[in-house]
């Protein structure tokens, strides 16, 4: 389904323990309509699993993925980098067929989404 690289895992778990209940939440992984390229990502955190959500253990990370982003996000890789200028995620969807310039929207071969303003 989807990959967190070993940064990626131990950033979010730091991450998580600024959050209230910890041990509840969820890392929420997804796809949402807009960006220049017509979808964007979305990461963060949920203490809520909806029907049709994808639950997965990732090295102790409780991830969950909608049923639309999915297929979107199908062989996916998150990584987390620290650089001179800060640190950040970083995601390679092997699904995703152009990139804006900006680097935060992208289209597939089968979901063009809903262009806007990145």
């Amino acid at each position: 389904m989807i990959e967190l690289t070993e940064e990626a895992v131990l950033k979010v778990k730091e991450m998580l323990t600024d959050t209230d209940n910890p041990e509840q939440q969820f890392l929420r992984v997804g796809v949402t309509q807009g960006g220049c390229s017509g979808l964007s990502y979305s990461l963060g955190f949920d203490e809520q699993q909806n029907p049709g959500d994808t639950v997965l253990d990732l090295h102790g990370v409780k991830v969950i993925i909608d049923e639309t982003s999915r297929p979107i996000l199908a062989g996916t890789v998150i990584d987390y980098k620290e650089s001179m200028m800060g640190g950040g995620f970083s995601i390679e969807n092997p699904n995703a067929i152009a990139n804006c310039g900006c680097g935060s929207s992208f289209r597939t071969a089968t979901e063009a989404g809903k262009p806007g303003d990145c």
